[in-house]
């Protein structure tokens, strides 16, 4: 191994530990900011050039991203998430109905709208509803958790590994959808039905829920969102006819979200998580960087088919790997291999794997840790025991269900 080799090796490790631990010794980092001097130790050390940096930077994935975070950051401002909030109430008149309505409207939220921003929002929502109801916030905040996890497998918008793995992969958006969405809505199904079984005296209780309070709102505020919403959604479907790629329809959603919405624009732009832009810039030159070092080869040699032993291989691979490393940075470093082999179906069970195998436990997925630490700031804790009785048996249902359905795509 060359000694350059050797130095992409070392700054690989402590990136990727930093981004596991998300600490390292004598310093103060979070998961971007370890991303991000990762990238430029690579550049300052020689592994990569600055200019091959900036070309290894897929745009059109950051590009994607963004424009979803503004879309979505107005969207919040203006109270669409109370909207739905108010809504599920309306429909919610018992127990078990309350948390088929969370599991499902998490779920096909976050399919379009991103689960991490899904959850971020959600979890204040569904505690005061539970608190307002007199009901445990519990059962239903982890239906939340692992339904947008869930959820958000079947659309590349859903989360940031199907962003990379869709526009990677070449599929259409609506191609994604179709592939996908059976295994989402079954893995919804299958979430509900673990919930009612380990809490099953909460939901013998058939009485109505009477809830004191209310969500506001205005229709009239959040019209100019809602319907760029609506166009955004359908140029995904359809945007392909005009030759308009899916990040340059999301971007221009953004744009004129900031025109016409009735927000401030700031307001608007200071919702939008710029850290996690820098941590996915950064770690596309990481791992270009350890690519072109040689390190990742033995990787690249890996005979992956496409048939069901190499279906199986990505699963068992996500299912671990999504745990130690979570799960975008477990799909950047797969992303080389599957390019290799250029399997839509593969491509695809990546995404599948990927984002349900995050459910498994509680780090393996952002969105598990947003919940957990918006629920504490609300005085409810969730144990990693409590969590692992739900997550265990439904992710491993779920993953088992999505291998057998590949004989079905």
């Amino acid at each position: 191994m060359s000694n350059l080799a050797i130095i992409a090796l070392v700054i690989f490790c402590l990136t990727y530990l930093g981004i596991i631990f998300n600490r390292l010794p004598y310093v103060k980092i979070s998961r971007a900011t370890v991303s991000f001097a990762g990238a430029v130790f690579m550049i300052l050390f020689g592994v990569i050039s600055f200019d091959k940096a900036i070309q290894a930077i897929d745009f059109n994935t950051i590009c994607l991203l963004l424009g979803m975070m503004i879309v979505i950051s107005a969207l919040k401002i203006q109270g669409f998430f109370s909207l739905i909030a108010s809504k599920t109430i309306a429909l919610a008149s018992t127990r078990s109905k309350l948390l088929t309505l969370i599991t499902f409207i998490s779920g096909i939220a976050s399919a379009f709208l991103v689960n991490d921003a899904v959850v971020l929002l959600f979890t204040p929502i569904i505690i005061s509803i539970c608190k307002k109801s007199n009901l445990n916030p519990i059962p239903f905040l982890l239906a939340e958790m692992l339904a947008a996890n869930t959820g958000s497998a079947m659309t590349m918008t859903g989360n940031p590994q199907n962003m990379l793995i869709g526009l990677a992969s070449g599929v259409s958006y609506s191609y994604f959808l179709i592939r996908l969405l059976p295994i989402s809505l079954l893995g919804m199904a299958i979430i509900v039905l673990f919930v009612r079984l380990f809490y099953r005296d909460t939901f013998k209780d058939k009485t109505k829920i009477s809830f004191q309070g209310d969500f506001s709102y205005s229709i009239k505020e959040m019209r100019n969102s809602l319907i760029i919403f609506l166009l955004v959604i359908i140029g995904f479907f359809f945007g392909k006819i005009f030759s308009f790629s899916i990040p340059l329809v999301a971007l221009a959603g953004a744009a004129l979200i900031v025109l016409f919405s009735k927000s401030e624009p700031e307001k608007i732009l200071q919702g939008v998580d710029w850290s996690l832009l820098l941590f996915f810039a950064s770690l596309f030159i990481v791992v270009t960087s350890v690519k072109d070092a040689g390190i990742l080869d033995g990787l690249l040699q890996i005979k992956l088919q496409d048939n069901l032993q190499g279906i199986i291989f990505i699963y068992v691979l996500s299912l671990v790997l999504s745990q130690v490393l979570s799960n975008v940075p477990y799909v950047i470093l797969m992303l080389p291999l599957l390019q290799v082999v250029g399997s839509e179906v593969l491509y695809l069970h990546l995404a599948a794997s990927s984002t349900i195998a995050g459910n498994f436990t509680i780090i393996g997925a952002m969105a598990n840790l947003i919940v957990i630490e918006q629920a504490a700031k609300e005085g409810v804790t969730i144990s990693s025991k409590t969590f692992l009785k739900i997550a265990l048996p439904s992710t491993i249902l779920t993953l088992v269900l999505s291998i057998l359905l590949s004989f079905w795509w």
